[in-house]
């Protein structure tokens, strides 16, 4: 298993390549990230969106049309990949497979998508096994804001509960800023639920 990643647009929204036996996925194709991913994969075979924020999912339809591969989203997120977000039209995008339950499976290997609900409805950890990307539910010494359209502070209450419960460790690629782990992360918890 290998990953990239690069930092796209103004947020610095971290794209990743995952490399599963030679397949390539690409979580979080944001804003001008199209030249990048085309450079940098050799067999793709999904778009992963951990949440549908624009900053998150901008070269979707881009990708989806250049490479002929599905999109793959939370299907309580769905709805976002074609509303318009904060006054900023960015482009749209249809989803393939809306994740319903945890486990699902893609091009042959087996993928999770953690539902964490509170940044968004559909707000999603996709675990790899190896490592989680986390895009914005937790970053490294912080968390995913709630204060948005369609945020939900009880939700992400709930979410940092559940995420507090975990008993394994692994690293975690978040969608902005460097990596950390899960029991760094864990930590904060306590701190995270008084300040929401």
């Amino acid at each position: 298993m290998r990953l990239k990643s690069k930092p796209m647009g103004e947020y610095q929204t971290n794209c990743y390549i995952v490399t599963i036996n030679d397949k390539d996925f690409i979580v979080d194709p944001g804003v001008g990230a199209t030249r990048w991913v085309m450079e940098n994969v050799q067999n793709p075979v999904a778009i992963l969106n951990t949440h549908g924020h624009f900053d998150h999912v901008w070269s979707n339809a881009e990708l989806k049309e250049r490479l002929g591969i599905p999109i793959v989203i939370h299907k309580d997120d769905a709805f976002l990949l074609q509303n318009e977000q904060f006054g900023i039209a960015m482009p749209k995008s249809e989803p393939d497979i809306l994740v319903e339950e945890e486990d699902i499976k893609i091009a042959g290997e087996r993928i999770k998508f953690l539902h964490f609900p509170g940044h968004t409805p559909g707000c999603s950890v996709i675990d790899f096994g190896d490592f989680w990307c986390s895009g914005d539910f937790i970053f490294a010494g912080s968390i995913g804001r709630v204060d948005f359209p369609y945020s939900d502070p009880q939700a992400m209450k709930e979410s940092l509960k559940r995420f507090k419960a975990i008993p394994y460790d692994k690293p975690v690629y978040p969608g902005h800023g460097g990596p950390t782990t899960i029991k760094n992360e864990q930590r904060f918890v306590d701190y995270w639920l008084r300040a929401i």
